[in-house]
């Protein structure tokens, strides 16, 4: 690292620039606009106006990237009362990609000289005057900002940002550096606008041509463009906790990498190395790792990346085209859209400019059709597949109350994104309205606690007889008080997910094709489809606290394990056992996204060897036909003394769920549970 990068983190892990940041003015705007009679459109439009005229101009004599947020607050554009008359929340764009190519390629003045001259037509109507009216205001405001950042940037001397915002964001960029710098401004006003978790998408695919283009031509040496990789990366840990998520370092902030192109053909190239080597070196949690792969990708790919899950940054996740794009194929997706998929805020799979989908719009939770299927059906069941069938139903009138929910969904209008989304400009049409993909995706939550359950009520209660469905009932809602030699034969005897036993992971593959099958054929609100996923978001926690115990040992309160993963007290052989196990159902059924989640200790990556040998077992893992996997580095010593001494802890980082924060600013119930975590040595 070099000492100008070394500078400018230090400066921002300080958090120097926070005395900078003050409260926003427009807290009451809601009210203003409801008062004038605004539509959302406009509220929108306007809100985004005046919030960058709060913004003040701030620029460093030493950055070279710069556009730092000076104003904290993200002013509802509807009242209560608004909102509480449309019965349902508003659902903020979020977890979408934009096309930043063609934006950063054009610059924003084709953008508004376009919706200019859409202006003049006679024909347009009422919505799409007011769409290009609000295209219109947004960029000027845009560029009112950034002229503010052009005079600031003469008055403290700083020559590169003066001639980079000469002619950014008006004009597309040329080189990469222009390409970085005008990254930032596009990426910023999505956070001004109201968009949250904005995902960065290919950026070693779009970002390239300029990357070796100006190292071709001798513009700058590949340490030079390194260097400059390094602070591009540093700027998305300015303002990143002033962006909304369920717990800080919940930012969206995702960034894939490698994959194949249009075509077919493998596409990772000098930049996506550089992005895993910057990311190993800065060792900060953004922006979020995702590694495309598949089964001929070279070892070296892998190696790099478990260099990377060395650090202890809880990335990158590593994402099987061989699974995925098929997956989404069957789904309904084009190939050459498939083959282009990235991964939203956490593991989603969309699709860059032309996916507005929402993908994380609602959870089943498996443990909770086994609780109510259990104390409904099990004592009137003769035989453990009559249990299933019951199970299956259950399953689907879960996913059918999901869909009926879903159906008020409605999503405010984004005048700003739409510039960058699949050919609203040319229609006038908002993104609210909808692209080319407008599906629901459902997270698929504790499936091993689920698959546990059912594996010991067809042993005890079936098979072996010894135990009466009531007694089992019973047990499981005294919270198996009074049961304690029960409770020690569920949780350490009974067969469990992970050990590669088919007794038990047959269940899984059926409950993940019930998942699957109730959802197929029925569509969304906004013409799309649902998807099935393998992903829990933080309904780990919230969904096992609303149904008490459950059939595998799990206590009343004790969390589901993360994502697609084996139950937490589960005593299993070891990660090859887990991956044979996970590996069973027929993942491109369930391709909303989820991942394979396993915790290693830290001495796992001591030398070159191990780093070999964990590379070979993700290697094997895509090989096999996993869709998504995840592997995290972690030390147990010292989370418990973070939590007991955070102040000496800082920039102790670890993986939550779908996203990587740092360990002491997580609510405690979440620390807890990944001390939990069982960890492979």
């Amino acid at each position: 690292m070099t000492t100008h990068i070394k500078h400018i983190k230090d400066f921002i892990r300080s958090k120097k620039h926070h005395c900078l940041r003050k409260d926003t003015s427009l807290s009451e705007i809601s009210v203003e606009f409801r008062t004038r009679g605004l539509s959302p459109m406009q509220r929108m439009s306007e809100r985004f106006v005046r919030r960058l005229r709060e913004e003040d101009a701030v620029v460093f004599p030493f950055e070279r990237i710069a556009m730092t947020r000076t104003v904290r607050g993200d002013p509802d554009i509807f009242t209560e009362v608004e909102r509480a008359e449309k019965s349902v929340g508003m659902w903020s764009v979020s977890n979408i990609n934009p096309g930043y190519e063609e934006v950063i390629k054009n610059g924003l003045g084709y953008y508004r000289d376009k919706a200019v001259e859409c202006l003049k037509l006679n024909s347009l109507t009422s919505e799409q005057n007011e769409f290009y009216t609000a295209v219109v205001a947004d960029i000027d405001a845009i560029f009112e900002l950034c002229g503010r950042y052009h005079k600031k940037a003469q008055e403290v001397g700083n020559e590169t940002i003066t001639d980079l915002f000469e002619k950014l964001p008006r004009c597309g960029a040329k080189t990469f550096h222009e390409a970085l710098q005008m990254f930032r401004i596009l990426h910023f006003m999505l956070w001004v606008e109201g968009e949250i978790h904005n995902t960065v998408g290919r950026f070693d695919q779009f970002m390239y041509p300029y990357f070796k283009q100006d190292i071709d031509c001798g513009l700058l040496t590949e340490d030079e463009a390194f260097e400059l990789l390094e602070e591009f990366f540093l700027t998305f840990n300015r303002d990143s906790d002033l962006y909304r998520g369920v717990q800080q370092g919940d930012n969206g902030q995702s960034m894939v990498l490698g994959g194949v192109d249009e075509n077919g053909d493998s596409c990772f190239n000098k930049l996506s190395e550089f992005c895993l080597i910057a990311s190993k070196e800065l060792a900060l949690i953004d922006p979020k790792i995702n590694l495309r792969v598949d089964r001929n990708t070279p070892q070296r790919v892998y190696e790099l990346g478990t260099e990377l899950t060395k650090v202890g940054l809880g990335f990158p996740q590593y994402n099987n085209d061989d699974i995925v794009i098929p997956g989404l194929v069957d789904l309904g997706y084009e190939l050459a859209d498939a083959r282009n998929y990235v991964v939203a805020a956490c593991w989603e799979f969309i699709i860059p400019r032309y996916g507005m989908e929402i993908p994380n719009i609602d959870a089943l939770v498996f443990p909770k059709v086994i609780d109510i299927c259990m104390k409904r059906h099990l004592a009137d069941a003769k035989t453990f597949d009559s249990f299933m069938d019951c199970v299956k139903e259950e399953i689907e009138i879960e996913c059918d109350r999901m869909i009926e929910i879903s159906k008020s969904i409605t999503i405010p209008p984004a005048p700003y994104i739409s510039i960058f989304m699949g050919d609203c400009m040319e229609k006038g049409a908002d993104i609210s309205l909808g692209t080319k993909y407008n599906n629901y995706g459902f997270h698929g939550v504790g499936i091993s606690t689920a698959t546990d359950s059912l594996a010991a009520i067809r042993q005890l209660v079936f098979e072996h007889k010894s135990i009466t469905a009531s007694q089992l009932i019973k047990a499981v809602d005294t919270d198996f008080v009074g049961y304690d030699e029960l409770l020690k034969e569920l949780r350490e005897d009974m067969p469990k997910m992970g050990d590669n036993e088919d007794y038990v992971d047959d269940i899984a593959v059926m409950l993940m094709d019930y998942f699957a099958e109730s959802l197929r054929g029925k569509q969304n609100n906004r013409g799309g489809i649902f998807r099935a996923g393998t992903g829990s978001a933080m309904f780990y926690i919230w969904s096992a606290a609303e149904i008490g115990a459950s059939p595998d040992g799990r206590k009343k309160n004790e969390p589901f394990s993360a994502n697609y993963a084996p139950s937490l007290f589960s005593r299993i052989s070891g990660p090859l056992s887990v991956i044979q196990s996970f590996i069973k159902p027929n993942l491109r059924k369930v391709i909303n996204g989820g991942p394979l989640t396993m915790e290693f200790h830290e001495s796992l990556f001591k030398d070159e060897g191990s780093i070999q040998k964990i590379a070979s077992l993700v290697s094997y893992f895509i090989k096999k036909g996993g869709h998504q996997f995840q592997l995290n580095s972690i030390n147990r010593v010292a989370l418990r003394e973070a939590q007991k001494c955070p102040e000496l802890y800082p920039n102790l980082i670890v993986r939550v769920w779908g996203w990587s924060a740092y360990f002491v600013e997580l609510d405690e119930e979440y620390q807890n549970h990944i001390l939990s975590r069982q960890a492979y040595t």
